[in-house]
């Protein structure tokens, strides 16, 4: 059997974030500051550390910084070495080197499974995953990477899935399991955005995929689903009709920054853990939780 090697990544970034305006009008929403990196760059680094080198972004009107973020800045890098102040200069030269990182414009904002169409062309016949900028990544999470295993151990396109409350799975694509084995089920159906009653279970998709390249296939035949756009999770469940696909059960160490409550949790979380921010920064809360009069 030949070798299953994954090493394309596609991070759809088309999305108009609407849920952080004013911020979002005039700046792309994965281009807002985690600490001190965009959100976007913690997704490309948790591709490299699961060993992808080949990075598609679908982008869309007014994304421009993110193929500059992803690029080399002479003059910056110029004005740093001039003065002497090159303590950062490494972290900024090292970003245009992660990768081989590509963008691809989505002509309009039609869906999550109309901005992964996008990537045919350059995804080719390989096995590829995609990763939603909307969700980060703690560094010690290795979901990614094991999403990677279980596809060259099973050549199953695998999802990531994490239960929810059944109350919250209306925000969710649902998965229906069939057989689990710890972490590990098989799914036999998809269904985007449920109502609790109907769902099938609490198991809501979140973020990262793995597909094998009949996905495209799928995502021909897929018709304008909730909410009038080209819905991924539809071209999942058609996908189901022709081979395995499989879901990888996970529980913590995921921000979902599309949400303003938890982009301040990642925030806060990833800025403590920072050893030359941490103990300063911990103070800076005490000190705020105090004032306030916080239990």
């Amino acid at each position: 059997m030949a070798e299953r090697v994954v090493t394309k990544a596609v991070i759809p970034a088309a999305g108009l974030g609407t849920r952080f305006l004013p911020a979002t009008k005039a700046q792309p929403k994965e281009m807002l500051p985690v600490v001190d990196r965009p959100s976007i760059q913690y997704v490309v680094e948790e591709a490299v550390k699961a060993g992808i080198d080949d990075i598609l972004i679908i982008t869309g009107r007014n994304k421009r910084s993110l193929e500059d973020h992803f690029d080399r800045n002479f003059e910056l890098e110029h004005h740093r070495n001039r003065t002497g102040k090159t303590d950062e200069l490494a972290d900024v030269i090292e970003l245009a080197d992660l990768a081989d990182i590509h963008f691809v414009r989505q002509g309009e904002p039609l869906g999550l499974g109309h901005a992964v169409s996008v990537a045919r062309k350059h995804v080719g016949d390989n096995p590829f995953v995609v990763l939603l900028g909307d969700d980060i990544m703690h560094h010690d999470t290795h979901l990614l990477r094991d999403m990677i295993s279980n596809y060259e151990e099973t050549g199953a396109s695998t999802v990531a899935l994490m239960e929810v409350e059944p109350a919250d799975i209306k925000s969710y694509g649902c998965a229906a399991p069939s057989t689990r084995d710890g972490n590990r089920c098989t799914i036999v159906d998809v269904v985007e955005k449920p109502q609790p009653e109907d769902a099938p279970s609490n198991l809501a998709i979140v973020g990262r995929y793995l597909f094998t390249p009949t996905i495209f296939e799928a995502l021909d035949h897929v018709e304008a689903g909730v909410g009038g756009e080209i819905q991924l999770t539809d071209a999942i469940a058609l996908l189901l009709k022709e081979e395995p696909v499989m879901g990888l059960i996970f529980e913590e160490g995921r921000f979902d920054i599309g949400k303003k409550i938890d982009y301040l949790r990642a925030t806060v979380e990833l800025a403590l853990e920072r050893p030359d921010l941490g103990p300063e920064f911990a103070e800076v809360l005490r000190e705020i939780v105090r004032r306030h009069g916080i239990s």
